[in-house]
């Protein structure tokens, strides 16, 4: 095992903040190019893209976050490696009556990080506190939590940064969860990751500037919002709220900068990467400038 000294420096930043451009998308990358009409991609298409994403505005990110399936490979193609953040949770994942379960591969541990060159571990976690817990049924946001907890745990042992994301989703068969209780969930999910002390948590805007300052006091981990596939325009706000009210970090955003370019001919998405696409990013990057709070202020 190679013990490792690395810090988020690595994904930041100079000023220690977070313009992340998320690329590790997988099964959901391949649905959007049927969403636009185009022909299901081959693996090459979906390593050209994440290449040219890369190569097309990753002087403006202080990282990419990448799968290893199609992103690692795609750093084969760029000139400049940026810094990277690597997905460490399996492509495909359990599930108990139609809710997401606790899933691991051991395989893809702080080590193999390590050993993929990459500079951090994220891991996607999927969890709803307050689920209903009918006796006899397993307590899915307790096993999320251990699971959580033995990542985390891997990543300090290995001396590789941990970046835990969560993600509220739906129980079958309820009804829409309404603005408070949907701030409610993402507000103690974070808190309940945070106990594990991860180096960073990937979060959902909770809502409003109210619901931003709960975050804040809620937790004593650095924080960095995510996209979640929002317009970009609605994004650029996000960020300055989350910045302004919540103490975030920075971000880590995907499809509100490259969602267009799925399904273009290669030419054009390089067209659209080297104007659009750099605009976007420059637009983001001010958003937060002199508003995320340093990683390190936190830590």
């Amino acid at each position: 095992m190679t013990q490792t000294t690395r810090t988020l420096d690595g994904i930041a930043t100079s000023e220690g903040t977070f313009a992340i451009v998320a690329m590790d998308q997988r099964n959901t990358l391949k649905r959007m190019y049927g969403a636009v009409g185009a022909p299901e991609p081959s693996e090459q298409e979906l390593v050209d893209i994440k290449a040219d994403t890369i190569s097309g505005i990753g002087d403006l990110a202080s990282a990419f976050l990448l799968d290893p399936t199609y992103g690692i490979p795609a750093l084969e193609q760029v000139e400049r490696r940026p810094g990277v953040l690597l997905a460490a949770e399996p492509a495909s994942r359990d599930t108990w009556n139609g809710e997401p379960r606790a899933t691991y591969d051991p395989s893809q541990n702080a080590q193999w990080v390590v050993d993929q060159g990459a500079d951090a571990l994220k891991f996607f976690v999927q969890m709803r506190v307050t689920r209903p817990q009918p006796a006899g049924t397993p307590d899915l946001a307790a096993e999320w939590i251990e699971l959580n907890r033995r990542v985390v745990d891997d990543c300090r042992a290995t001396g590789v940064p941990s970046v835990m994301e969560n993600l509220i989703y739906a129980v079958p068969g309820e009804e829409p969860l309404t603005p408070e209780q949907r701030a409610d969930e993402i507000i103690e999910a974070a808190r309940l990751l945070a106990e594990a002390k991860p180096d960073l948590l990937k979060l959902e805007y909770p809502g409003s500037p109210e619901a931003c300052r709960r975050l804040a006091d809620a937790i004593d981990v650095p924080w960095a919002v995510l996209s979640a596939g929002v317009a970009f325009d609605e994004f650029t706000e996000v960020l300055r709220v989350a910045c302004d009210e919540g103490g975030a970090s920075g971000f880590i955003a995907g499809r509100a900068i490259w969602r267009e370019t799925v399904g273009m001919p290669r030419a054009d998405r390089r067209a659209y990467l080297a104007d659009e696409g750099r605009r976007r990013l420059e637009t983001c990057v001010s958003a937060i400038a002199g508003r995320a709070r340093p990683w390190n202020e936190r830590s």
